[in-house]
């Protein structure tokens, strides 16, 4: 530490001298009055007196080859190098839960054709009735042949009536059907977001409805094709995500690709077949155990 005393006329003229020798990083350690003056002792500390932080650990070399393998896009593993994945994956990616609670605006679930909206939309039913809520369930999809008959199959089930609106005019009325603070579920048509006509159809019905846009895609894309939909989607207002078919994916770095090049909150995961089960919410610590998880190992065929 380099010591050094200053006399001057006044602490203003001191400070200056001190600054212009010593530089911004000088310690005041003692002032006092002499004579018609002041005395200061300044000190400057040497960059002995504060070494570099110590570098991170290396990173795991399991934790990379996991990443590599889930095809995790590169500006995404990077800030998963380190630390607890859990954690990490909590701070570059945005996780929320879908707003299913009483008030909420209405969700519409967009997505290319057979992503999985349908049966998203019949799994979130399932789950708010098993919970004691009676949402309201809407298909908008007259594009895809059979899909208003599968969604009906699953609000009879639970004792739901489907509302049919096709056209946002006719949402507009089966808005007026929605119970009094109640969730609301739109099933959107399955739509190519690069295509602007059908783009504006998504952001159209999600206008009026007033709906928060919901993407749905399956895990299993080429993480550059998931990050161009997702990119599209949220030009079309979606803000959130379900990840489909976790169950039959090996590689997730689709997900993160999405999640990453869209800006959208990672909300929910298809894990199973099952329509009462098969959606659990998507955390950081699921995320984590899967993209741990040892890749199953695939047996050659044996010959006879």
């Amino acid at each position: 530490m380099r010591l050094k005393l200053y006399r001057a006329s006044g602490m203003a003229e001191a400070m200056s001298a001190i600054r212009a020798e010593l530089g911004a990083d000088a310690l005041i350690l003692a002032t006092r009055r002499v004579g018609s003056g002041v005395e200061v002792t300044a000190a400057l500390p040497d960059e002995e007196d504060h070494p570099p932080p110590a570098p991170p650990p290396p990173p795991d070399p399991e934790r990379l080859a996991s990443l590599a393998f889930h095809n995790v896009p590169a500006a995404v593993a990077d800030q998963l190098r380190h630390g607890k994945l859990s954690d990490a994956l909590g701070q570059a990616l945005p996780f929320a839960p879908l707003p299913l609670s009483q008030g909420a605006r209405p969700l519409l679930f967009a997505g290319p054709a057979g992503a999985g909206k349908t049966l998203t939309v019949a799994r979130l039913a399932a789950r708010l009735v098993i919970g004691g809520v009676s949402p309201s369930v809407v298909t908008a999809d007259g594009r895809r042949a059979g899909a208003t008959e599968q969604l009906a199959a699953f609000t009879r089930l639970l004792g739901l009536n489907l509302l049919v609106a096709n056209h946002p005019a006719t949402l507009a009325r089966a808005m007026a059907h929605r119970q009094a603070g109640a969730p609301m579920l739109i099933d959107a048509p399955g739509a190519d977001p690069f295509d602007p006509a059908q783009r504006d159809e998504v952001a159209a019905l999600a206008a009026t409805a007033d709906a928060s846009v919901v993407l749905v895609l399956p895990a299993g894309l080429d993480p550059a094709e998931a990050a161009d939909l997702a990119s599209a989607f949220s030009a079309a207002g979606a803000t959130m995500l379900v990840a489909t078919r976790l169950d039959v994916t090996r590689r997730l770095g689709a997900v993160l690709a999405a999640a990453h090049a869209g800006g959208l909150a990672l909300a929910e995961a298809g894990i199973g077949p099952g329509a009462a089960d098969g959606l659990v919410p998507m955390t950081p610590g699921l995320l984590a155990e899967r993209l741990l998880a040892a890749p199953p190992q695939i047996q050659p065929d044996r010959l006879p």
